[in-house]
């Protein structure tokens, strides 16, 4: 595991919109080995070219390092990063 990519300290402040975005890029471009540090909140997920399985790995790896868990029918209907993380952000304590 990168040393970026350990689980949010307990008691730490809830993350910035820019540190989710900042976490969803690297997660990303760990788990399809492409680099998605471009990526801005209105990104399209279906223009990044992710399966549908690797999606899944991103968003498992997003809640187990956020410690939260985004319901199945918060998943239905998202386009765009910026729907993904409004939902993360829901499941923030």
């Amino acid at each position: 595991m990168h040393a970026t990519m350990q689980p949010l300290e307990t008691g730490r402040a809830r993350p910035t919109r820019e540190e989710l975005l900042t976490m969803f890029r690297e997660i990303a471009s760990e788990v399809v080995e492409k680099d998605f540090h471009h990526v801005v909140d209105a990104t399209a997920i279906g223009e990044l070219a992710i399966d549908s399985l690797g999606l899944l790995e991103i968003i498992g790896s997003l809640e187990r390092r956020l410690r939260v868990q985004i319901p199945d029918e918060g998943l239905s209907g998202i386009e765009t990063l910026r729907d993904l993380l409004d939902e993360v952000e829901k499941q923030l304590p």
